[in-house]
Protein backbone atom coordinates (compact mmCIF):
# COMPACT_ATOMS: atom_id res chain seq x y z
CA UNK A 1 0.00 0.00 0.00
CA UNK A 2 2.59 2.19 0.96
CA UNK A 3 4.24 1.84 -2.74
CA UNK A 4 0.63 2.55 -4.33
CA UNK A 5 -0.11 5.68 -2.32
CA UNK A 6 3.23 6.82 -3.60
CA UNK A 7 3.08 5.95 -7.43
CA UNK A 8 -0.60 7.57 -7.39
CA UNK A 9 0.32 10.36 -5.52
CA UNK A 10 3.61 11.15 -8.19
CA UNK A 11 1.37 10.08 -11.46
CA UNK A 12 -1.51 12.49 -9.91
CA UNK A 13 0.81 15.35 -8.87
CA UNK A 14 3.11 15.27 -12.55
CA UNK A 15 -0.26 15.18 -14.32
CA UNK A 16 -1.82 18.05 -12.38
CA UNK A 17 1.56 20.47 -12.94
CA UNK A 18 1.84 18.97 -16.43
CA UNK A 19 -2.17 20.13 -17.15
CA UNK A 20 -1.91 23.74 -15.23
CA UNK A 21 1.56 24.71 -17.22
CA UNK A 22 -0.27 23.50 -20.26
CA UNK A 23 -3.70 25.55 -19.42
CA UNK A 24 -1.56 29.10 -17.90
CA UNK A 25 0.35 29.02 -21.65
CA UNK A 26 -2.99 28.61 -23.55
CA UNK A 27 -5.47 30.51 -21.25
CA UNK A 28 -2.33 33.46 -20.62
CA UNK A 29 -1.47 34.35 -24.18
CA UNK A 30 -3.68 37.41 -24.85
CA UNK A 31 -3.99 39.11 -21.22
CA UNK A 32 0.22 38.81 -21.41
CA UNK A 33 0.55 39.75 -24.99
CA UNK A 34 -1.66 43.32 -23.57
CA UNK A 35 -0.05 43.53 -20.37
CA UNK A 36 4.01 43.18 -21.19
CA UNK A 37 4.42 42.28 -25.03
CA UNK A 38 5.28 38.96 -24.44
CA UNK A 39 2.88 35.85 -25.01
CA UNK A 40 4.31 33.55 -23.16
CA UNK A 41 5.11 35.60 -19.62
CA UNK A 42 2.91 34.45 -17.62
CA UNK A 43 3.48 30.50 -18.64
CA UNK A 44 7.52 31.19 -18.29
CA UNK A 45 6.82 32.52 -14.83
CA UNK A 46 4.64 29.42 -13.89
CA UNK A 47 7.88 27.20 -15.33
CA UNK A 48 10.35 29.05 -12.49
CA UNK A 49 7.85 28.63 -9.99
CA UNK A 50 7.30 25.33 -10.53
CA UNK A 51 11.39 24.58 -11.23
CA UNK A 52 11.50 26.76 -7.40
CA UNK A 53 8.76 23.74 -6.12
CA UNK A 54 10.25 21.25 -7.07
CA UNK A 55 13.40 22.32 -5.19
CA UNK A 56 11.48 22.82 -2.15
CA UNK A 57 9.68 19.58 -2.71
CA UNK A 58 13.13 18.01 -2.56
CA UNK A 59 13.70 20.24 0.86
CA UNK A 60 10.49 18.72 2.29
CA UNK A 61 10.92 14.86 1.07
CA UNK A 62 14.23 15.04 3.65
CA UNK A 63 12.93 16.67 6.47
CA UNK A 64 11.46 14.28 8.95
CA UNK A 65 7.45 14.64 10.19
CA UNK A 66 8.80 14.60 13.98
CA UNK A 67 10.76 18.15 12.87
CA UNK A 68 7.73 19.55 11.29
CA UNK A 69 5.71 18.67 14.85
CA UNK A 70 8.65 20.28 17.10
CA UNK A 71 8.78 23.64 14.71
CA UNK A 72 5.21 24.22 13.94
CA UNK A 73 4.90 27.76 16.31
CA UNK A 74 7.81 28.64 14.27
CA UNK A 75 5.87 28.19 10.94
CA UNK A 76 2.97 29.98 12.45
CA UNK A 77 4.79 33.18 14.01
CA UNK A 78 6.57 33.52 10.02
CA UNK A 79 2.69 33.52 8.97
CA UNK A 80 1.12 36.05 11.10
CA UNK A 81 4.31 38.53 11.23
CA UNK A 82 3.61 38.35 7.35
CA UNK A 83 0.42 38.85 7.32
CA UNK A 84 0.79 42.10 9.63
CA UNK A 85 3.10 43.57 7.98
CA UNK A 86 1.30 43.20 4.35
CA UNK A 87 0.00 46.75 6.25
CA UNK A 88 2.56 48.45 6.36
CA UNK A 89 3.41 51.22 3.89
CA UNK A 90 5.49 50.32 1.43
CA UNK A 91 5.29 47.28 1.85
CA UNK A 92 1.58 45.34 0.64
CA UNK A 93 0.67 45.69 -2.82
CA UNK A 94 -2.61 46.24 -3.49
CA UNK A 95 -3.94 44.37 -6.68
CA UNK A 96 -7.86 44.78 -7.71
CA UNK A 97 -8.07 46.95 -3.99
CA UNK A 98 -7.06 44.23 -2.10
CA UNK A 99 -3.72 44.06 -0.37
CA UNK A 100 -2.75 40.40 -0.39
CA UNK A 101 0.84 40.00 -1.61
CA UNK A 102 4.64 41.65 -0.46
CA UNK A 103 6.55 42.46 -3.47
CA UNK A 104 10.28 42.27 -3.35
CA UNK A 105 11.68 42.49 -7.24
CA UNK A 106 10.38 40.31 -8.99
CA UNK A 107 8.81 38.21 -6.25
CA UNK A 108 5.09 38.40 -4.76
CA UNK A 109 4.59 36.28 -1.48
CA UNK A 110 1.18 35.41 -0.69
CA UNK A 111 1.02 35.84 2.93
CA UNK A 112 -2.69 34.03 3.02
CA UNK A 113 -1.02 30.89 1.17
CA UNK A 114 1.86 29.94 3.48
CA UNK A 115 -0.57 30.38 6.34
CA UNK A 116 -3.14 27.29 5.10
CA UNK A 117 0.44 25.81 5.12
CA UNK A 118 1.64 26.75 9.48
CA UNK A 119 -2.46 26.60 10.56
CA UNK A 120 -2.64 22.77 9.08
CA UNK A 121 1.00 21.79 10.59
CA UNK A 122 -0.20 23.99 14.34
CA UNK A 123 -3.36 22.90 14.42
CA UNK A 124 -2.53 19.22 14.11
CA UNK A 125 0.42 19.60 16.60
CA UNK A 126 -1.76 21.51 18.96
CA UNK A 127 -4.15 18.91 18.70
CA UNK A 128 -1.76 15.91 19.52
CA UNK A 129 -0.16 18.00 22.64
CA UNK A 130 -3.56 18.74 24.12
CA UNK A 131 -5.50 15.45 22.97
CA UNK A 132 -6.39 14.67 26.35
CA UNK A 133 -8.12 18.67 26.19
CA UNK A 134 -9.55 19.22 23.42
CA UNK A 135 -12.79 18.12 24.00
CA UNK A 136 -13.00 20.47 27.32
CA UNK A 137 -13.93 24.49 26.76
CA UNK A 138 -10.53 25.36 27.40
CA UNK A 139 -8.79 23.32 24.98
CA UNK A 140 -11.35 23.65 22.32
CA UNK A 141 -11.53 27.60 22.90
CA UNK A 142 -7.43 28.10 22.72
CA UNK A 143 -7.19 27.06 18.84
CA UNK A 144 -10.29 29.60 17.92
CA UNK A 145 -9.01 32.04 19.24
CA UNK A 146 -5.82 31.64 17.48
CA UNK A 147 -7.85 31.02 14.20
CA UNK A 148 -9.66 34.74 15.20
CA UNK A 149 -6.74 36.46 14.90
CA UNK A 150 -5.35 34.93 11.65
CA UNK A 151 -8.83 35.46 10.00
CA UNK A 152 -8.79 39.21 10.94
CA UNK A 153 -5.54 39.70 9.18
CA UNK A 154 -7.28 37.87 6.11
CA UNK A 155 -10.03 39.40 6.17
CA UNK A 156 -8.65 43.01 6.29
CA UNK A 157 -6.93 42.12 3.31
CA UNK A 158 -9.87 41.37 1.92
CA UNK A 159 -9.90 38.14 1.64
CA UNK A 160 -12.93 36.10 2.56
CA UNK A 161 -12.43 33.45 0.50
CA UNK A 162 -8.70 32.26 2.16
CA UNK A 163 -10.17 33.10 5.23
CA UNK A 164 -12.94 30.42 4.35
CA UNK A 165 -10.85 27.85 2.96
CA UNK A 166 -8.34 28.02 6.21
CA UNK A 167 -11.81 28.49 8.70
CA UNK A 168 -12.65 24.67 7.12
CA UNK A 169 -9.76 23.16 6.99
CA UNK A 170 -9.09 24.02 10.99
CA UNK A 171 -12.62 23.14 11.90
CA UNK A 172 -12.13 19.81 9.78
CA UNK A 173 -9.02 18.45 11.59
CA UNK A 174 -10.30 19.56 14.99
CA UNK A 175 -13.21 17.39 14.29
CA UNK A 176 -11.13 14.41 12.84
CA UNK A 177 -8.77 14.59 16.13
CA UNK A 178 -11.95 13.95 18.41
CA UNK A 179 -13.89 17.43 19.58
CA UNK A 180 -17.82 16.09 20.02
CA UNK A 181 -20.28 16.72 17.49
CA UNK A 182 -21.71 19.66 19.95
CA UNK A 183 -18.67 21.71 19.61
CA UNK A 184 -18.48 20.79 15.57
CA UNK A 185 -21.84 22.02 14.99
CA UNK A 186 -21.58 24.56 17.41
CA UNK A 187 -18.51 25.98 15.36
CA UNK A 188 -19.94 25.42 12.02
CA UNK A 189 -23.30 27.79 13.01
CA UNK A 190 -20.22 29.96 14.35
CA UNK A 191 -18.61 30.42 11.10
CA UNK A 192 -21.65 30.68 8.97
CA UNK A 193 -22.89 33.75 11.46
CA UNK A 194 -19.90 35.37 11.05
CA UNK A 195 -19.94 34.95 7.50
CA UNK A 196 -22.98 36.01 6.95
CA UNK A 197 -22.12 39.36 8.99
CA UNK A 198 -19.07 39.62 6.43
CA UNK A 199 -20.99 39.40 3.45
CA UNK A 200 -23.86 41.45 4.20
CA UNK A 201 -22.29 43.88 5.98
CA UNK A 202 -19.51 44.75 3.22
CA UNK A 203 -21.21 45.88 -0.38
CA UNK A 204 -19.17 44.62 -2.51
CA UNK A 205 -19.39 41.39 -1.22
CA UNK A 206 -22.93 41.77 -1.11
CA UNK A 207 -23.02 42.60 -4.66
CA UNK A 208 -21.24 39.26 -5.69
CA UNK A 209 -23.81 37.26 -3.50
CA UNK A 210 -26.78 39.19 -5.62
CA UNK A 211 -25.03 38.96 -9.06
CA UNK A 212 -24.19 35.10 -8.43
CA UNK A 213 -28.29 34.80 -8.32
CA UNK A 214 -28.50 35.76 -11.90
CA UNK A 215 -25.09 37.38 -13.40
CA UNK A 216 -26.50 38.20 -17.00
CA UNK A 217 -29.28 40.43 -15.43
CA UNK A 218 -25.62 42.26 -14.14
CA UNK A 219 -23.87 41.32 -17.38
CA UNK A 220 -21.78 44.72 -18.15
CA UNK A 221 -21.37 44.51 -14.44
CA UNK A 222 -20.90 42.41 -11.14
CA UNK A 223 -21.63 39.52 -13.14
CA UNK A 224 -19.14 39.99 -15.75
CA UNK A 225 -16.74 37.25 -14.63
CA UNK A 226 -19.25 34.59 -13.93
CA UNK A 227 -21.39 35.17 -17.41
CA UNK A 228 -18.23 34.94 -18.98
CA UNK A 229 -16.85 31.54 -17.80
CA UNK A 230 -20.67 30.19 -18.09
CA UNK A 231 -20.81 30.95 -21.56
CA UNK A 232 -17.46 29.88 -22.01
CA UNK A 233 -18.29 26.48 -20.36
CA UNK A 234 -21.58 26.71 -22.56
CA UNK A 235 -19.49 26.53 -25.93
CA UNK A 236 -17.81 22.94 -24.56
CA UNK A 237 -18.76 19.67 -25.81
CA UNK A 238 -17.03 15.64 -25.40
CA UNK A 239 -13.62 17.44 -27.06
CA UNK A 240 -13.96 21.15 -26.51
CA UNK A 241 -12.79 23.90 -29.30
CA UNK A 242 -9.45 22.56 -29.52
CA UNK A 243 -6.46 23.85 -27.39
CA UNK A 244 -5.87 27.29 -27.76
CA UNK A 245 -9.26 27.99 -29.21
CA UNK A 246 -11.15 29.37 -26.42
CA UNK A 247 -13.15 32.75 -27.49
CA UNK A 248 -13.61 33.88 -23.89
CA UNK A 249 -9.39 33.78 -23.20
CA UNK A 250 -9.38 36.81 -25.71
CA UNK A 251 -9.83 39.42 -22.59
CA UNK A 252 -13.38 38.53 -22.12
CA UNK A 253 -12.40 36.44 -19.16
CA UNK A 254 -11.15 38.05 -16.33
CA UNK A 255 -8.29 36.05 -13.98
CA UNK A 256 -8.61 33.51 -17.08
CA UNK A 257 -5.25 32.17 -16.01
CA UNK A 258 -5.82 32.04 -12.42
CA UNK A 259 -9.08 31.86 -10.97
CA UNK A 260 -11.13 31.08 -13.79
CA UNK A 261 -8.71 28.99 -15.79
CA UNK A 262 -11.16 25.98 -14.73
CA UNK A 263 -14.09 27.77 -17.61
CA UNK A 264 -11.16 28.14 -20.36
CA UNK A 265 -10.28 24.58 -19.79
CA UNK A 266 -13.41 23.26 -20.20
CA UNK A 267 -13.99 25.42 -23.30
CA UNK A 268 -10.86 24.28 -25.06
CA UNK A 269 -10.42 20.34 -23.66
CA UNK A 270 -14.27 19.56 -23.15
CA UNK A 271 -16.07 16.86 -20.90
CA UNK A 272 -13.14 14.59 -21.21
CA UNK A 273 -10.31 17.08 -20.01
CA UNK A 274 -12.48 17.68 -17.05
CA UNK A 275 -12.61 14.05 -16.68
CA UNK A 276 -8.78 14.05 -16.75
CA UNK A 277 -8.65 16.52 -13.99
CA UNK A 278 -11.19 14.95 -11.87
CA UNK A 279 -9.61 11.63 -12.05
CA UNK A 280 -6.25 13.45 -11.26
CA UNK A 281 -7.86 15.15 -7.97
CA UNK A 282 -9.41 11.86 -7.04
CA UNK A 283 -6.14 9.91 -6.80
CA UNK A 284 -4.44 12.36 -5.18
CA UNK A 285 -7.35 12.71 -2.67
CA UNK A 286 -7.69 9.19 -2.21
CA UNK A 287 -3.99 8.76 -1.74
CA UNK A 288 -3.74 11.18 0.43
CA UNK A 289 -6.40 10.08 2.75
CA UNK A 290 -5.36 6.44 2.59
CA UNK A 291 -1.80 7.89 4.21
CA UNK A 292 -3.97 9.83 6.92
CA UNK A 293 -5.81 6.47 8.13
CA UNK A 294 -2.62 4.33 7.90
CA UNK A 295 -0.90 6.74 10.11
CA UNK A 296 -3.34 6.85 13.08
CA UNK A 297 -3.88 2.88 12.50
CA UNK A 298 0.40 3.52 13.51
CA UNK A 299 -0.60 5.63 16.43
CA UNK A 300 1.52 8.79 14.22
CA UNK A 301 -1.09 11.36 14.87
CA UNK A 302 0.12 14.32 14.29
CA UNK A 303 1.53 12.70 10.71
CA UNK A 304 -2.23 11.23 10.61
CA UNK A 305 -3.90 14.72 11.06
CA UNK A 306 -1.66 16.74 8.70
CA UNK A 307 -2.45 14.43 5.86
CA UNK A 308 -5.89 14.70 6.63
CA UNK A 309 -5.49 18.28 6.82
CA UNK A 310 -3.49 18.65 3.12
CA UNK A 311 -6.04 16.23 1.79
CA UNK A 312 -9.04 17.73 3.20
CA UNK A 313 -7.74 21.70 2.13
CA UNK A 314 -6.67 20.75 -1.62
CA UNK A 315 -10.32 19.11 -2.02
CA UNK A 316 -12.41 22.00 -0.70
CA UNK A 317 -10.49 24.34 -2.64
CA UNK A 318 -10.78 22.54 -5.99
CA UNK A 319 -14.38 22.02 -5.42
CA UNK A 320 -15.09 25.59 -4.22
CA UNK A 321 -13.29 26.80 -7.33
CA UNK A 322 -14.80 24.65 -9.84
CA UNK A 323 -18.58 25.34 -8.07
CA UNK A 324 -17.20 29.49 -8.50
CA UNK A 325 -16.65 28.78 -11.94
CA UNK A 326 -20.09 26.56 -12.67
CA UNK A 327 -21.87 29.20 -10.90
CA UNK A 328 -22.92 26.93 -7.58
CA UNK A 329 -21.48 29.75 -5.45
CA UNK A 330 -20.23 33.55 -5.71
CA UNK A 331 -16.84 34.37 -6.97
CA UNK A 332 -14.32 34.33 -4.13
CA UNK A 333 -11.03 34.70 -5.49
CA UNK A 334 -9.55 31.12 -4.65
CA UNK A 335 -7.14 29.62 -7.12
CA UNK A 336 -7.48 25.94 -8.50
CA UNK A 337 -4.79 23.88 -6.19
CA UNK A 338 -1.84 23.08 -9.26
CA UNK A 339 -3.54 24.41 -11.93
CA UNK A 340 -3.63 27.88 -11.71
CA UNK A 341 -1.02 30.41 -12.35
CA UNK A 342 0.42 31.57 -8.75
CA UNK A 343 4.09 31.43 -7.25
CA UNK A 344 3.42 30.95 -4.18
CA UNK A 345 0.46 28.65 -4.48
CA UNK A 346 2.21 26.16 -6.65
CA UNK A 347 5.11 26.16 -3.91
CA UNK A 348 2.70 25.72 -1.38
CA UNK A 349 1.19 22.78 -2.87
CA UNK A 350 3.68 20.70 -3.90
CA UNK A 351 5.23 21.95 -0.11
CA UNK A 352 2.20 19.57 0.61
CA UNK A 353 2.86 16.37 -1.58
CA UNK A 354 6.51 16.14 -0.14
CA UNK A 355 5.11 16.53 3.23
CA UNK A 356 2.62 13.52 2.81
CA UNK A 357 5.04 11.56 0.32
CA UNK A 358 7.58 11.96 3.65
CA UNK A 359 4.69 10.98 6.08
CA UNK A 360 4.19 7.94 4.04
CA UNK A 361 7.52 6.78 3.41
CA UNK A 362 8.13 6.65 7.54
CA UNK A 363 5.21 4.84 7.87
CA UNK A 364 7.20 1.50 6.59
CA UNK A 365 8.95 1.72 9.61
CA UNK A 366 6.56 1.88 12.31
Amino acid sequence: MIYRNNIFLIISLVGLICLGLIMVTSSSIYIAQNMTGNPFHFATRQALFIGVGIFIFTIFLLVPSTLLEKVDWLFLLISIILLAILFLPGIGTEVNGSIRWIRIGPINIQPAEICKFSMILYTSGYCVRRMNEISTLRGFVKPLLLLGLVSFLILSQPDLGSTAIICAVVVAILFFAGISFFQFFLLLLLLATLGFIAIYFTPFRLTRVMSFMDPFESQLGAGWQLSNSLIGIGQANWIGLGLGNSFQKNLFLPEAHTDFIFAVLVEELGILGVFFLISMYSLMIYSIFSIAMQSLILKRYFQGFVAFGIGFLIAVQAIFNLAVNIGLLPTKGLTLPFISYGGTSMIIMMSFIAIVLRINNENKFY
